[in-house]
């Protein structure tokens, strides 16, 4: 592998990736209810709208979700994935349905990482700007919420102190480790595919 193939890997796997997490953060904003008419959801919006709109013409939502974005982020990855691949010289023709697998455990770990760098930046503002009117403070904890009502249903209130992150930590750590990384590895997924977990 030559140096050029090595760094045209880096830009298409940085790029495409940050590419990806817009289209899943389109899924997410329209799973969590939040607000759509904040300026950090309405670049989201935007961006995912050139894609999105010929898949909606295609996939319909079901249930108030919006497949299509889910679809997109799942094509979107696939496409990063078998680029990737060829550029590493791997043929990937016979191996088209373990590239969905993959792509699928691949946007399955981003969503959990969505939530996880989320409550981190929760937390962090609940610290430094407590009830801040920012929009992106705003998006934040919007996406966070849902996550943690069902902890803060079952820990006792200790007097205006939130444990309820600390216990969604574990999970979503948990999650990653015992579901993500042995899907992985029971899947045959090779190595230079890691960066997308």
């Amino acid at each position: 592998m030559t140096g050029l193939n090595t760094a045209a890997i880096y830009v298409i796997q940085t790029l495409g990736s940050l590419y990806l997490l817009i289209v899943l953060l389109r899924f997410i904003l329209q799973l969590v209810r939040a607000d759509f008419y904040n300026p950090l959801s309405q670049f989201v919006v935007r961006a995912t709208k050139p894609l999105l709109n010929p898949l909606r013409k295609i996939i319909p939502g079901l249930g108030g979700l919006d497949l299509a974005s889910l679809v997109l982020a799942i094509l979107v990855q696939l496409l990063l994935m078998i680029i990737t691949l060829t550029l590493m010289g791997y043929g990937v023709g016979g191996y088209l349905l373990q590239l969905l697998i993959w792509s699928i455990i691949g946007i399955t770990s981003l969503f959990l990482k969505v939530f996880f760098f989320a409550l981190i930046v929760s937390v962090i503002l609940s610290w430094v700007a407590p009830g801040s009117y920012n929009p992106g403070a705003q998006l934040v904890n919007q996406i966070c919420e849902p996550m943690l009502m069902p902890f803060r249903r079952f820990l006792p209130n200790l007097g205006g102190l939130d444990i309820s992150p600390i216990f969604a930590f574990i999970a979503l750590k948990l999650l990653d480790m015992l579901v993500i990384g042995n899907l992985a590895a029971m899947t045959g997924m090779p190595q230079i595919l890691s960066p997308f977990l």
